[in-house]
């Protein structure tokens, strides 16, 4: 008898002898055991437990059903009334079932996924055969077991529309951001709106990615903004940085949400992308960058980084990766007006030389976060 059948049924007549079993409970698990054990069950072992298991699966205790759940679920040998008898019990009972690979047609799939309880649904997200239909579904109820579950099955596809649904969670939760960032069958480019959660080598395929869709399917350019509104911008940062989030959000044609995302991104990632995005120069938005007085304006490093950073983007790449990582849909309509192949403003592929930064913006920094002059 192979050790572990044998020191469950050891526990079993323990706890029989102590009277904290039902005996009748004791000898349908024993009697699993044994025919889980056994290659090749008789027909008539199978007939004797099929009618003991009608008899007594209705009236068993929530912790029996759902040792015998997890065993028999994948059973090729287990009595369908058996099984159904336990699903028909639901709560952690059916769950054991779902989770340890009871037979399910992608009918049943996808009602659970309507349907189910919340455990039968958490089960379901994990299984390999999940349907895409079952995952939209699942995706739709905004639970978050369930997208946690969703997000580390990695057996089963996750098709776009679910995706799309877990997304704006996950850019709010980072488990499960780390979640779908560490899936290899999801296209980095799909995973923007993680953008500031992603590993610098994800961050850079995103920028490319961004690039490669921007050349292909340019954006429709937008406003720029003038030089006293960006003046404007720099002047809010020094005195009121939640004005100045806004104002930027408003520049940026965002709402309250993205203001919000502005204000919640430490990295200030967001902020130097929306402000390149809105046509400032890297200078100018590192003025408002340093003018927020926050951890990163204090931080020679991350202010460097940040002015890499707008330095390597082009206006509408870096507008693409801000409406993405704020939840700003980029618009996808493009102007019907022709526009010759020659004309610079009509040519976001074919963009000018770019400024070297000035000599006074670097001394700036320094002067500002206390490294004194550089000669």
């Amino acid at each position: 008898m192979p050790s572990r059948i044998a020191s469950d049924l050891a526990e079993l007549a323990r706890l029989a002898s102590d009277g904290g079993l039902d005996l009748r409970q004791v000898a349908l698990r024993v009697k699993t055991d044994l025919l889980l054990a056994t290659p090749s069950p008789s027909p008539e072992d199978m007939e004797a437990f099929r009618a003991m298991a009608e008899a007594l699966v209705p009236v068993i205790d929530e912790t029996t059903a759902t040792i015998l759940a997890r065993k028999l679920a994948s059973w090729p040998h287990a009595p369908r009334e058996m099984l159904m008898g336990l699903r028909a019990r639901g709560g952690e009972v059916l769950a054991a079932l779902i989770s340890h690979g009871m037979p399910l047609s992608a009918t049943e799939i996808e009602e659970i996924a309507a349907e189910g309880d919340g455990e039968a649904k958490v089960a379901l997200a994990g299984r390999h055969d999940l349907t895409s239909s079952a995952s939209i579904t699942l995706a739709g109820h905004d639970y978050a077991e369930i997208d946690a579950a969703l997000a580390a099955n990695t057996a089963a596809s996750l098709p776009h529309a679910a995706l799309d649904l877990l997304l704006p969670r996950a850019a709010l939760a980072p488990e499960l951001g780390a979640s779908l960032l560490a899936r290899a069958d999801l296209p980095v480019s799909e995973l923007t709106p993680l953008f500031l959660q992603a590993s610098l080598e994800k961050r850079l395929a995103m920028i490319d990615a961004a690039k490669g869709h921007e050349a292909l399917a340019p954006s429709q350019r937008p406003t720029t903004l003038d030089g006293d509104q960006i003046s404007g911008l720099i002047a809010t940062a020094l005195t009121d940085r939640p004005s100045a989030f806004a104002a930027l959000a408003t520049a940026f044609g965002g709402d309250a949400r993205f203001a919000k995302a502005l204000a919640n991104d430490p990295s200030r990632q967001l902020a130097a992308l929306a402000l390149v995005g809105c046509g400032a120069s890297p200078e100018d938005a590192t003025r408002f960058l340093i003018g927020l007085g926050d951890d990163a304006a204090r931080s020679v490093e991350r202010i460097f980084a940040l002015v890499e950073l707008m330095r390597s983007l082009q206006p509408a790449v870096a507008r693409r990766l801000a409406q993405q990582i704020g939840g700003v849909a980029p618009r996808s309509t493009r102007s019907g007006t022709l526009q010759p192949a020659m004309d610079p403003s009509g040519t976001p592929a074919r963009p000018g030389a770019e400024r070297t930064p000035s000599r006074g913006i670097v001394q700036e920094v320094r002067r500002r976060l206390g490294g004194g002059s550089s000669d």
